[in-house]
């Protein structure tokens, strides 16, 4: 297959697991939406890719997703849109830059993850300008990020690298 076509078949793949993966967790009272499991599909889109693929799908899944069945809200979409579309985006150029063995994947998605996070607070000081009925400091922003996101940090560590090793061991990346 032209690796042009593969890399739109796994770009869609992405996008549709997108899609679907909230309903799967969103049953989980609780824990469901700290999973984050909009972000795994966007990580695996710019191991799998690249950074223009990662970051387009990124970018479009939560608006999308928002469009299709109201959730997320449109104005956390927003935010989610850019804070996904750093995930794909770096996790891809770490990737690529970086050696492809075991302990680089992890410096990838680690990096990936706390740019996307960055890029998360950035979107929410802004929204919070535009809406001042949203505060959000930077207690918000360590709550947010990583103190809420703990369950979803932890499936992303355990769980890409996974899939990313088994992808290179089948020599589809």
């Amino acid at each position: 297959m032209n690796g042009h076509i593969k890399k739109l078949v796994y770009a869609a793949l992405c996008l549709a697991l997108a899609l679907v993966l909230p309903f799967l967790t969103g049953q989980i009272q609780g824990i469901g939406q700290a999973l984050s499991p909009m972000h795994i599909p966007a990580l695996l889109c710019g191991f799998l890719c690249g950074w223009q693929y990662g970051l387009a799908v990124g970018l479009i899944a939560p608006l999308l997703r928002s469009l299709l069945f109201s959730m997320p809200p449109m104005s956390t979409a927003l935010v989610m849109a850019f804070e996904l579309a750093a995930y794909g985006c770096i996790a891809a150029l770490l990737y690529r830059a970086l050696p492809k063995k075991i302990g680089y994947i992890y410096v990838s998605l680690l990096g990936a993850m706390l740019g996307g996070r960055i890029v998360w607070g950035i979107g929410r000081v802004i929204l919070a300008g535009v809406n001042p009925k949203i505060p959000f400091g930077f207690q918000a922003f360590i709550a947010g990020a990583f103190v809420e996101a703990l369950p979803g940090i932890v499936l992303h560590i355990v769980l890409i690298p996974v899939i990313v090793i088994a992808l290179q061991k089948a020599k589809l990346i």
